[in-house]
């Protein structure tokens, strides 16, 4: 008799090293807007491997996990701060100077605007994954609100100040948020809290599940 045999591949939960690399990036990159330091010389490596290869690399773990969300939230921010470092470069001149001279900030802002509808949907999706990763995406809409108006010379100095205060949330957030996700994996149990689902999106058939169930509770 032909016998068949299912094997399991267990990933680790990306979750921490995704969070941790955002939380990085933004720390570092907030604290230039904010005038603490000055210039992108050394924001760019942090730019590449923590915001960009290593919420990329959590992406590719979470389609593992077939998380649609998580792969595809950890992908799209991986590649633009990836991105964002390769702008940074042409700016200063690397690539030479016919790149740096025709570099217009508006394109920039243009992206910025693209990333702020992307993240509204994303915001809307995490509100049945957990407080601390919706409040992170709650922000990333201000960021991105800031960075493209600033980009675009609307309110620059107001908006700039924008980004760099949501830019410095979203990293104290995700700092906790990569701890939590850790520590709670390592040990079993939920050692710090997340928060859990708000519950205001519920699927169709729960929905009607529900509408039926308050129906036949008013028959009695």
């Amino acid at each position: 008799m032909n016998q068949t045999k299912d094997i399991k591949i267990t990933t680790a939960d990306p979750s921490g090293i995704g969070l941790f690399g955002l939380a990085i990036v933004t720390l570092v990159a907030s604290s230039q807007k904010l005038g603490w330091t000055e210039g992108v010389g050394l924001v760019i490596p942090w730019a590449i491997f923590l915001g960009g290869i290593a919420q990329f690399y959590a992406s590719i773990l979470d389609s593992k996990h077939n998380n649609t969300f998580g792969t595809t939230a950890f992908g799209a921010y991986g590649l633009f701060w990836m991105a964002v470092a390769t702008s940074w470069f042409v700016q200063s001149g690397t690539f030479g100077l016919t790149l740096q001279e025709s570099a217009d900030v508006h394109q920039l802002g243009f992206v910025y605007i693209g990333y702020l509808v992307f993240t509204i949907f994303m915001t809307i999706g995490a509100l049945e994954t957990n407080k601390v990763l919706f409040f992170i995406f709650f922000l990333i809409n201000f960021l991105f609100v800031g960075l493209s108006l600033s980009s675009l010379g609307i309110m620059e100095h107001g908006m700039h100040l924008l980004a760099a205060y949501s830019e410095f949330g979203i990293a104290i957030l995700s700092l906790y948020g990569a701890g939590a996700n850790v520590l709670n994996k390592h040990f079993g149990f939920e050692f710090l809290p997340l928060g859990k689902p708000f519950g205001i999106i519920t699927k169709p058939m729960e929905k009607e599940k529900t509408a039926h169930l308050q129906t036949n509770n008013q028959s009695f």
